[in-house]
């Protein structure tokens, strides 16, 4: 079978996604099958193939000046038919509901071929990026104000992000992604909580349930015993602000003042380290936690072996495969009852689960955790048997039945939208050489930021 796959996030880029991508298309080539992956140009560390048989076309692409690794993928409709033309897909399968994701499934339409979409990613939790003073870069220019002026900080910007919980900008993107998804043949959703969610959220297709899966041959622990001198407390992820690590800082500090011994590590890189460290700071805990940077997934499972117990505070993981990774290596962990989680970390089972960012509820949950050696013990067991649902080869065998029973869809009808019409008669951005990317709003966010410079106005009323 011929696989075209549709992806705005990829290698050399670490995700959830891209893992996943990786996983599948390396397992499914040695069924016989055949893979093209379109993904954005990272530039640096770029490639065009995973062996014989899984092929990478890159696609010219921006990034969104509050958050870099979200790519944005410029149309490239006579590029995407050569694509079509030359690989011949029996199927597609749309990973991300952004922009190339929408060239794909808007692709799929109009050579009625039969398509899949996963959803990895909730974007309606990822709203702060397309946000007015992200995009700006005003929380930038708030810390910079806050040097000379304490009355004016980020958080009274952030209270106002988050005065509407389910706000205009998480019910427009959640209409564009169900939009979209709703335009496949058949919805992949890696959990069961996840898809009885998408089902409130109102999606129409069939949505089956295909775990991500977990090598378990590598992330392979042994039943973990307490240390209850200085515990080792764990998070690992992509360090983004709504991976709420400000929560488990918070907790941890909590935590502090019951286990002064205990440490915390995060392993990790994203845009929120430097708000992560500065809060550590000011909670007298710096010395306290350690922020790694990234790791390659190719070592985490020798790091997770070393530590006592994970921690999340994500309300947005539609799997979490840090948190199955890390019950895998046989750790208890501490997370909130939001999507996904409650599936991987069973309360009073093999960890505990508190309420969306209640840094007091995670904090007590984990000492709590930390204090009963005998229950410590147990919870470690219980991770490792519950990361044994999860086992590869078992999500491998669902993913290719999945495919079987779509691509057997031969008959779906073309369908010319207003969309593919505009589409089709534009020409492809075009290449320039030395620049591997597109402009992208930055400039004006900086020519934004240098026209309110602070210091300049602070600075005023020393001029005669």
């Amino acid at each position: 079978m011929r696989v075209l796959y549709f992806t705005d996030t990829f290698l050399p880029k670490i995700d959830g996604v891209a893992i996943s991508i990786r996983n599948f298309s390396e397992l499914l080539v040695q069924r016989g099958h055949e893979f093209l992956i379109c993904s954005p140009k990272y530039g640096e560390g770029d490639f065009d193939r995973m062996g014989d048989h899984i092929h990478v076309e890159r696609f010219r692409s921006g990034y969104l000046p509050s958050y870099p690794d979200i790519k944005v993928v410029l149309p490239s409709p006579q590029k995407i038919k050569r694509i079509i033309r030359e690989f011949k897909p029996d199927l597609v399968h749309i990973h991300t509901p952004g922009l190339l994701g929408q060239y794909g499934v808007n692709a799929t339409e109009k050579y009625g071929i039969p398509t899949i979409g996963t959803y990895h990613t909730l974007m309606s939790e990822q709203d702060m990026y397309v946000s007015f003073y992200r995009l700006f870069k005003l929380d930038k220019l708030f810390s910079r104000v806050n040097k000379f002026n304490k009355k004016l900080t980020v958080k009274d910007l952030e209270k106002v992000e988050k005065s509407d919980k389910f706000n205009i900008r998480k019910k427009i993107i959640l209409k564009i992604c169900n939009n979209l998804y709703d335009r496949c043949d058949l919805v992949i959703s890696p959990s069961h909580l996840l898809k009885k969610q998408l089902l409130e959220f109102g999606l129409k297709k069939p949505i089956t349930v295909v775990s991500n899966g977990m090598d378990l041959k590598r992330f392979k622990g042994e039943i973990k015993t307490l240390n209850t001198d200085s515990p080792k407390l764990l998070h690992v992820g992509r360090i983004s602000y709504e991976k709420n690590c400000d929560v488990i800082i918070k907790s941890f500090s909590l935590i502090q003042e019951k286990i002064p011994k205990a440490t915390l590590t995060i392993i990790g890189d994203g845009p929120a380290i430097p708000s992560l460290k500065k809060q550590a700071e000011n909670l007298g805990i710096a010395e306290k936690v350690i922020f790694t940077g990234f790791l390659p997934n190719t070592e985490l499972h020798n790091h997770y072996p070393l530590y006592d117990a994970f921690m999340t505070a994500s309300t947005m993981e539609t799997q979490g495969l840090v948190i199955l990774e890390s019950i895998a290596c046989g750790l208890p962990a501490v997370g909130v009852d939001s999507y996904a989680i409650p599936e991987l970390i069973h309360d009073n089972k093999n960890g505990y689960i508190a309420e969306p960012f209640a840094a007091d509820e995670i904090a007590e949950k984990t000492i709590q955790l930390l204090s009963d050696p005998v229950k410590y013990k147990e919870f470690s067991k219980a991770s490792i048997e519950i990361a044994s649902h999860h086992e590869m080869s078992r999500c491998v065998d669902a993913m290719e039945e999945v495919y079987k029973s779509v691509a057997s869809q031969t008959d779906k009808a073309k369908k010319n939208t207003l969309m593919n019409m505009m589409l089709s008669m534009m020409p492809d951005f075009p290449e320039i050489p030395g620049i591997p990317n597109l402009p992208n709003m930055d400039d004006l966010a900086k020519g934004f930021n240098e026209f309110t410079d602070i210091k300049r106005f602070t600075d005023w009323d020393k001029k005669d």
